[in-house]
């Protein structure tokens, strides 16, 4: 998909499909012009709740400059709220920043994340006690399930991940293990925050998840 200036699914924000010459902003389409070579690739996802009323909508953006995922997350659960989560990740697909906003019956509440050159920040403050953390693990998504995966260099292991409770957005570490029973076949084991949970996923050929077992599937959008 050729590159824009900015963002068609989010007006008004800008894109990180974008050139830069002498300091400022220039689209891929005006790079191009000018003899620039740049491209980036767009992708929609959409994962159903299998266990209650549930939908999330992801829109992925790669480019040179790493990855940007928007999504919009619906929980009917017990929760009953909605999620915005907005990431940024470098192009090795490690998080550089969340952004979260949720909204419920009881107001809005914001949270963002950011991995910072002596550790994770959040909400500006420095959180040492997350330092063992490799990757941000959502709650309310399989999204980050591929995260946990190249932070792995898709091989089995552990990792303390930095736990994110969507209905609450309280963070704290939590330790988990992922098991290879296939090519693009894992068995997730949790041994933090909910020990003792297991279940297998199923990954595409770009390590983003079809289907999680028991909590979600993917739905078929196209790109």
């Amino acid at each position: 998909m050729d590159s824009v200036s900015l963002n068609p699914r989010f007006p008004g924000e800008r894109s990180i499909c974008n050139a830069r010459e002498l300091g400022r902003e220039t689209s891929g389409l005006e790079a191009s012009a000018r003899g620039y070579s740049y491209s980036c690739m767009q992708k929609t996802y959409s994962w159903h709740r299998l266990d209650f009323y549930g939908l999330e909508i992801l829109h992925l953006t790669k480019s040179a400059n790493g990855v940007e995922a928007r999504s919009t997350i619906i929980d009917a659960g017990d929760g009953l709220f909605s999620l915005q989560a907005i990431w940024r990740l470098d192009a090795d697909w490690r998080s550089r920043s969340l952004q979260l906003t949720q909204t419920s019956t009881a107001g809005e509440k914001t949270l963002r994340i950011e991995r910072g050159q002596r550790g994770w920040v959040v909400d500006d403050r420095a959180r040492p006690d997350l330092e063992e953390c490799l990757e941000i693990d959502v709650s309310a998504t399989p999204f980050c399930n591929g995260l946990a995966l190249h932070a792995l260099g898709h091989e089995p292991g552990e990792l303390t991940a930095l736990y994110v409770d969507a209905t609450d957005l309280n963070v704290q570490p939590s330790r988990q293990r992922y098991e290879r029973l296939g090519e693009r076949k894992w068995r997730y084991v949790d041994l933090g925050v909910a020990n003792g949970f297991e279940a297998v996923l199923d990954f595409d050929d770009d390590g983003i998840v079809e289907r999680y077992e028991g909590l979600f599937d993917r739905i078929d959008v196209g790109d």
